[in-house]
């Protein structure tokens, strides 16, 4: 039988799980009697455990929220789990974050087992993450944090915005998901002044609290949230766009064309429409080519003398 103090690490440990535990239950996991389990129930309580019970067949105990952090237990993988998840949040992209997790991560460490302390301080010292290309400004985290409970709330939200041209406005919106893509937040929310959907850089809000009245939820733009903002974000700079015929199957396109590139709709079985662009008709030219399958860009007059501009100076590499 377990001691006393030990039995109540592990009857913590047991009821940090998220589940409810009836007394029996705990009673056979640590090899005691129900009345002894109630005893450490309430010495827990006393300790400042929030250890919540319900009667009835179906009750049982669990642990609450309460007024302080209590001390938690992890079994192994959990602390790895975590560990690991610290290390990689030190390069994050919420301002002060970094500085945080670091100091939860050295305090985690300090109390690792030895076997476990390898395993995370290999992976920090052989494994090498990949800079973003823009680093980007950081995202407060009361900003993030506001704008997370109006999505969760389904409360309408006041900010003012500075758009890319550097121009600024105040905005009211439907906020429904923050999007995260690198070192960058974005916001998707429903317009109400321009009545559409609108992505917004998060870094560039400055909320106006506190939040509106509630609304009623509409419908998401997409079913994939992230790649809706991902092509939003992407096809944003485009100054020149095109919808060009491609005869090959728009699964086979679908495959080449990354999803921020423009959107593959089925004409038929061996033929495409690509909508898609690029900062110039020159440009996208160039890259249609890679597609390796035959295009007609007719309806397109721009793009089709760019390609018959390369389409000569092709010629010409080849001596023709």
């Amino acid at each position: 039988m377990l001691e006393t103090s030990a039995r109540l690490l592990r009857l913590l440990s047991l009821l940090q799980t998220p589940r409810e535990w009836t007394g029996p239950e705990l009673a056979e996991r640590l090899e005691v009697t129900s009345r002894t389990v109630r005893n450490d129930v309430e010495r827990l309580r006393r300790l400042g455990y929030p250890v919540h019970a319900t009667r009835g067949s179906t009750g049982g105990y669990r642990l609450g929220a309460g007024s302080s952090l209590p001390p938690l237990l992890l079994d192994d993988e959990e602390a790895v789990a975590v560990a690991v998840g610290l290390r990689t949040a030190t390069g994050g992209s919420v301002t002060g974050l970094e500085e945080s997790s670091l100091r939860a991560l050295t305090k985690l460490e300090q109390v690792l087992p030895p076997k476990l302390r390898r395993r995370v301080n290999a992976l920090g010292t052989h494994a090498v993450a990949v800079p973003p290309a823009r680093t980007g400004p950081g995202v407060a985290p009361d900003v993030l944090a506001t704008l997370a409970a109006a999505c969760r709330d389904g409360e309408r939200l006041r900010f003012d915005y500075a758009a890319h041209d550097a121009s600024a406005g105040r905005r009211d919106v439907e906020p429904y998901r923050l999007v995260n893509w690198g070192r960058r937040w974005y916001l998707v929310a429903w317009d109400t002044g321009r009545a559409d959907w609108r992505t917004f850089r998060v870094d560039r809000v400055r909320p106006v609290v506190p939040t509106g009245p509630r609304f009623a939820p509409r419908p998401l733009p997409d079913e994939d949230i992230a790649a809706y903002v991902s092509r939003g974000v992407a096809t944003a700079p485009w100054h020149y766009r095109a919808r060009v015929t491609v005869h090959a199957p728009a699964e086979v396109i679908a495959e080449r064309l990354p999803a921020t590139a423009g959107t593959v709709e089925p004409i038929d079985e061996r033929t495409c429409a690509i909508t898609t662009g690029s900062d110039s008709p020159e440009t996208l030219a160039r890259w249609l080519v890679l597609l390796d399958a035959d295009f007609d860009a007719s309806g397109a007059p721009e793009l089709a003398t760019a390609l018959a501009a390369l389409a000569g100076r092709l010629q010409r590499a080849a001596g023709s």
